[in-house]
């Protein structure tokens, strides 16, 4: 899980885990995800994205499917490009 911090685009081929701790400032293109930190830029997932309840996203995001824990906070456009729903849940598990 990424806890760093990381300026620039990023592709990733797999999965990406950004951390509580973490910092993207940036645009990310990914296969799945899950976000617990922060990112400045757009982020788009191919595949499935989660977001926790400590994530804040400050850009576009965009997904096939995207299940949100309400508390996320999301400045900017979200996208479902799938045929399911924004997932809105409680989240019952710390980030790390």
């Amino acid at each position: 899980m990424c806890s760093a911090q990381v300026r620039g685009f990023g592709r990733i081929g797999g999965e990406l885990a950004l951390a509580v701790a973490g910092r993207w400032d940036g645009d990310i293109v990914a296969q799945r995800a899950a976000i617990a930190g922060h990112i400045t830029g757009s982020i788009t997932v191919a595949d499935r994205l989660e977001i926790a309840a400590s994530a804040v996203i400050r850009g576009r995001v965009a997904a096939r499917s995207i299940a949100m824990a309400r508390g996320a906070t999301i400045d900017g456009d979200i996208t479902v490009t799938g045929d399911e729903p924004l997932i809105e849940f409680d989240e019952k598990r710390h980030s790390d």
